[in-house]
């Protein structure tokens, strides 16, 4: 009856042996993070398919760094346009000079904020996850804000455990206050609620000297008193009830390892193949044939009667009962290039990225390869938002309260009402554009849709080539009078933007219409 019949059905021949059996989220995830972890770590090192998923997803998702652009609720909080727009370019600015220096956003001083963001995806990509500590330093005369972020590790936060058990094979305790502990991450026994994360001082399979222990240390999900974020979660979950983050490449990591495998056979047959291989074949007495190399280009020609060599218009004379006899390798696989972008386009579609993107070959038409993009780039837009709202947003939050404790950044009303905060807090984070294949017909297409009212001129410059038209139309403004004042007036509108005759644009109005 219903499913019992269909996809439920224990009769059916190619049903019968599929029994599969499926947890909470901490037995089908938990349990097996750990090995997760490492394979998909170790198939981005080592599988090219697997390499281009994740750095083609970082290259779009983050590019150079996503660019933060303060949008204030004016009306919120009671601001003109003028006011506001000043506002926001001292907040920039101010963001700029901590965000912009490794020294002055690194804890250990490696990356800026934009090299940060990439790191953070790349690594929860690649493991499920990734933390970032906010520690405190004293300030500086070049950096006046104590807020640092350490990008952390997903290996790092588990579960307290006995140093006789294998690493990872431990994902569940309770704590000495009662709460639980779900590989690393201390939730409340009451509320399920996340309250603190486990930092371990050692990664799994670290070597370290013998006397040292491995040891973990409690962080506050929250600080008891501001109420801030101590730790910061990049994760992307896919199950209610999850709390710690699945490898992206988890659905295809045996597909990834079977398509390395045959990509190096294929390899090795190619590379035997291109060596030229003879045999000598003799009626000697095999016992008396000498097992000699035959020279190479660091060795001089051998005089030796007993080792021949091949050469360039060499003739040899072979003694009596002897006769060569030439190797012939059997040739790789014809199919071998259909079969791999049959795989690749499985793989892509699971991780949602088209073939033709992740493997960089767009021999299709203009409309596949258009599409194929636009897919790819919704994607990335969804991946984006979830980087935003896990990292980089958090992080913006955290520093501006510090600016305008400090008094560097000036927000009334800041720490009295979390609604005006919020009206405070409202940016954009401007990344990579979409990928255009033939930009005059991209361009024509935003210039209709602006006309159109279907979108802003800001929406169409973030995405045509992540701009802001703001500060575009007052560069263009300044480029105009500079020009006025070379050439004068007549020669800086000869050179400026042209409009089309008012009859001429009404038939085209018509033609749209």
């Amino acid at each position: 009856m219903g499913y019992g019949d269909a996809g439920a059905s224990y009769v059916r021949k190619a049903l019968k042996a599929f029994i599969a059996q499926s947890g909470s989220p901490r037995d089908d995830i938990d349990t097996h993070n750990f090995t997760l972890r490492q394979r998909g770590r170790m198939l981005y090192m080592a599988a090219p398919i697997a390499t281009a998923a994740i750095r083609t997803t970082c290259t779009n998702v983050v590019g150079v760094g996503l660019a933060m652009k303060s949008r204030i609720d004016r009306e919120a909080l009671g601001l003109s346009p003028e006011q506001a727009k000043a506002w926001q370019r001292q907040t920039e600015a101010e963001w700029k000079l901590w965000a912009g220096k490794k020294q002055c956003c690194d804890a250990i001083g490696v990356c800026n904020f934009d090299e940060m963001q990439k790191l953070a995806l790349m690594s929860a990509l690649m493991a499920g996850d990734c933390f970032a500590l906010l520690p405190r330093v004293p300030v500086t005369p070049v950096s006046p804000y104590s807020l640092r972020v350490k990008v952390v590790e997903a290996d790092l936060v588990s579960t307290p455990d006995a140093l006789t058990v294998l690493p990872g094979t431990i994902t569940e305790a309770q704590a000495p206050n009662g709460n639980f502990i779900y590989d690393g991450v201390e939730v409340d026994k009451d509320t399920s609620a996340i309250v603190a994360y486990h930092f371990c001082n050692r990664y799994p399979f670290e070597v370290y000297t013998i006397g040292e222990t491995r040891k973990w240390q409690r962080v506050l999900a929250y600080g008891e008193k501001t109420g801030l974020p101590n730790v910061l979660h990049i994760m992307e979950p896919e199950r209610a009830g999850q709390y710690r983050g699945v490898t992206f490449l988890a659905p295809v990591i045996e597909q990834l390892l079977q398509i390395r495998r045959y990509t190096e056979s294929e390899l090795m047959a190619a590379l035997v193949q291109s060596f030229f291989t003879a045999w000598i074949e003799t009626e000697a007495d095999p016992a008396t044939i000498p097992m000699n190399e035959v020279g190479g280009e660091e060795q001089e020609i051998s005089h030796d009667p007993n080792e021949y060599e091949m050469g360039s218009g060499s003739v040899i004379h072979l003694r009596v009962g002897e006769k060569v006899k030439f190797g012939n390798p059997n040739i790789p696989t014809n199919g071998f290039d259909t079969f791999v972008k049959a795989v690749a386009t499985q793989i892509g579609a699971a991780l949602e990225i088209p073939r033709d993107v992740l493997l960089k070959e767009f021999n299709s038409s203009y409309s596949a390869s258009r599409g194929a993009l636009l897919e790819a780039y919704r994607v990335f837009k969804s991946r984006r938002k979830w980087l935003v709202d896990d990292f980089c947003q958090p992080v913006y939050e955290i520093w501006l309260a510090e600016a305008v404790a400090r008094g560097r950044v000036n927000a009334p009303g800041f720490f009295a009402d979390p609604r005006i905060r919020a009206a405070w807090c409202g940016t954009q984070w401007i990344g990579p554009a979409q990928s255009q294949i033939d930009p005059k017909k991209e361009v024509d297409a935003a210039i209709q849709a602006v006309d159109r009212g279907f979108k802003t001129h800001q929406q169409a410059t973030v995405e045509m080539d992540g701009g802001d038209w703001d500060e575009n139309v007052e560069q263009l403004a300044r480029e105009k009078a500079a020009l006025s004042a070379i050439s004068g007036p007549a020669e800086a509108e000869k050179n400026g933007p042209k409009e089309e005759p008012e009859d001429k644009e009404d038939e085209e109005n018509e033609r749209n219409q």
